[in-house]
């Protein structure tokens, strides 16, 4: 979704935003079959009902608050997604190929996570990071995915600057995590599969 779905979206197929609320749906099979949590189900399928509202209310009923829907349903989603396979991956037993996967999930919600904190303070303030226009367009989720990636690996093209306060503490924080969670949880998952490939 990240890393194809969204791009598709800025180009300008719209049909795209419809798989995109196909693969939500499927995450949350998925979610249901790794969690027991009816806590979890529920605030999946409010996130879900969230998407496909704005979807029909960007086609009939404009509102000024598309964004902010879309910024809190997919900070729900990252948060119960990422609480639900932070269980799994780090639960008693043996270290698997699954479980490195997950965890490499964790690392990519953790980027989600942050791309919609960074639309809510864009949508608080438009000037907070140069090189974006919160505007209600498709483009906008692309944007704000590269600059959350861009921050979370380091990489820093340069060509969006946060400028507010709270923007710049949020790029800390995200790139501060992204060096630590490799560095430690990754690699303690992959330290303990090769102590004890047995278990």
């Amino acid at each position: 979704m990240i890393f194809v779905v969204a791009p598709l979206q800025a180009v300008g197929i719209t049909a795209f935003h419809l798989f995109a609320i196909g693969l939500l749906v499927a995450i949350i099979g998925s979610m249901v079959i790794i969690s027991n949590s009816p806590t979890a189900l529920v605030l999946m399928s409010v996130a879900l009902v969230a998407n496909i509202a704005v979807f029909f209310l960007r086609l009939y009923y404009p509102v000024p608050f598309h964004l902010h829907i879309l910024a809190g349903a997919w900070l729900i989603i990252a948060c119960t997604l990422g609480i639900v396979v932070t269980q799994a991956v780090f639960r008693g037993g043996r270290v698997t190929y699954h479980r490195i996967i997950g965890a490499i999930l964790l690392y990519l919600l953790i980027a989600v996570a942050f791309a919609t904190l960074f639309a809510f303070v864009g949508l608080a303030d438009p000037g907070a990071i140069k090189g974006i226009t919160f505007d209600d367009d498709q483009s906008l989720a692309s944007a704000l995915f590269y600059m959350s990636f861009v921050t979370l690996t380091s990489t820093g093209y340069g060509d969006i600057i946060p400028v507010h306060p709270l923007a710049r503490s949020l790029c800390n924080i995200e790139s501060v995590i992204g060096q630590l969670y490799p560095a430690t949880l990754l690699a303690r998952l992959v330290t303990l599969e090769m102590r004890d490939p047995g278990q």
